[in-house]
């Protein structure tokens, strides 16, 4: 039985067997983290920024804490309007108390408490007392952008950035050295919406900018796409991402095929969904031989239907709270797209995310078909993300990957996330590893041996994704 006076947040939070205690505070809890995808922006991290107190630094741009908001009835003055900001917190803080078994609930509380040593519930009565700690030691040196990471121990973050980005903010940093590194993800998902003629062709202007060249024909496009792969490959990129609806489906293009597509939406014409399905298909291709000459890794997230409230993407624009799982078939474009380049020996190393989680086992099958020496795990099936990055979609994400590949592979979490006190959920996911792993110790499914679990927990949490990226980490943990 839990005493009265225990908090809510405290040393073996979710941690229910012995074995699991063990696991984590001997194993997992003081493992650095490489954070090899998130949303940080790179500005904030170059100029190490800085907040005046906890709205600014919570609700700024979290869509997550939005969504509850707004399921709570919250007016959305008081969430992304011109509200004062202590209105706004007491809005949460008048919120939380209704996020039972919510993760944000967790999320929060945890950061209380690693950030800034306050164990006390946020509720509308603590909201002021919270205001007035939290904005005193926002006050303080380490309380900067880089200091958050700093003391979660932060490694190396690799953000997300458009192929037409100077890279400013990452060469900046680079070239100030210091124990805060950041490289930078290519992300080419405009090249594939020419679905959007006005805001493609506006975008391959900007592309042709940056890469020095005119963007007129598809073999331009491929050619300025190379060069700005070669830039970001110079300012330290190892990664590529690909946020996609799907896999699309589509039948063999041919070159010719390809330009005469380029060419009408080029033109200002509007391609049809047969003719966007071939084009994407193709595009994605490119870009994963692109990937693998260049020995990177690609992600490819997909599942995400996006923008679903038409009147508030135009009031607010995306990535705004109003995105949630979609349901397109997957598999059988998947695996046509990751033989076609197998076939090529030009497949990369490839992690693979679904925001539906009804799609768990089959990209726990689906890896499995592309598996290949002498990498270990090079094909993988990517923690839970999104709407899956809680307690229910992290334990069913570990269940699928034990149960149809390799768990002791899995290169571990990661953020997906826009703020710099997210680092809790490193925390919350080898909590729940080490009580999946100690609680299956105490029930004697797995034999007590510590040591050799413990080792497979250290793996997982750093050691995996160290070796998997060939990241230049110096001196490894």
């Amino acid at each position: 039985m839990i005493a009265p006076s225990r908090p809510f947040i405290h040393d073996d939070f979710l941690l229910r067997s012995e074995p699991a205690r063990e696991l984590y505070h001997e194993y997992a809890e003081r493992m650095p983290i490489l954070d090899y995808h998130c949303h940080l922006p790179p500005a904030d991290v170059a100029a190490d920024r800085r907040w005046e107190n906890l709205t600014q630094l919570w609700l700024g741009g979290d869509h997550y804490k939005w969504r509850a908001m707004r399921s709570n009835g919250v007016d959305e003055r008081l969430i992304t309007g011109d509200a004062p900001d202590r209105d706004k917190f007491q809005a949460f803080a008048e919120t939380m108390p209704y996020l039972l078994r919510n993760p944000m609930y967790d999320w929060s509380h945890l950061e209380l408490a690693r950030y800034f040593g306050i164990l006390e519930r946020l509720t509308p009565g603590t909201a002021q007392a919270i205001w007035d700690q939290t904005r005193a030691q926002l006050a303080r040196p380490e309380c900067s952008a880089r200091g958050f990471m700093r003391r979660s121990r932060v490694q190396l973050v690799c953000t997300t950035d458009d192929p037409a980005d100077s890279l400013e903010h990452h060469l900046r940093l680079r070239a100030e050295g210091g124990d805060v590194r950041m490289l930078p993800t290519w992300r080419p998902d405009k090249a594939l919406a020419l679905d959007r003629p006005d805001f493609w062709n506006a975008w391959l202007d900007r592309l042709g900018a940056a890469a020095e060249m005119d963007v007129r024909r598809y073999d331009d496009l491929l050619a300025a796409l190379a060069r700005r792969h070669a830039f970001f490959a110079s300012a330290g990129c190892v990664l590529a991402d690909y946020g996609i609806e799907t896999v699309p489906e589509a039948e063999p293009c041919t070159a010719r095929k390809l330009a005469a597509i380029f060419a009408k939406v080029r033109g200002g014409g509007m391609a049809t969904p047969a003719e966007v399905a071939q084009f994407r298909a193709e595009m994605l291709f490119e870009c994963g031989r692109m990937d693998a000459a260049a020995n990177w890794t690609w992600q490819i997230h997909y599942g995400a239907l996006r923008n679903n409230n038409t009147r508030m993407h135009r009031a607010l624009g995306p990535d705004t709270g109003y995105d949630s799982i979609g349901d397109w078939p997957v598999a059988r474009a998947m695996a046509r797209l990751f033989d076609r380049l197998d076939a090529e020996d030009a497949l990369p190393r490839t992690i693979v995310y679904t925001l539906n989680p009804g799609d768990n086992e089959v990209l726990g099958t689906m890896i499995g078909n592309f598996q290949r020496g002498p990498m270990p795990g090079k094909m993988q099936f990517g923690s839970g993300w999104w709407f899956n990055d809680q307690k229910d979609g992290m334990r069913r994400h570990l269940e699928a990957l034990s149960q149809l590949g390799l768990l002791s592979r899995f290169v571990g979490m990661l953020t997906d996330s826009r703020s710099f006190l997210s680092y809790t959920r490193h925390e919350y996911f080898r909590r729940l590893l080490c009580d999946l792993l100690g609680g299956e110790i105490a029930d004697g499914q797995l034999p007590n041996d510590l040591p050799w679990v413990g080792g497979i927990v250290r793996d997982i949490c750093y050691h995996n994704a160290a070796r998997y990226f060939g990241f230049d980490l110096g001196q490894t943990a």
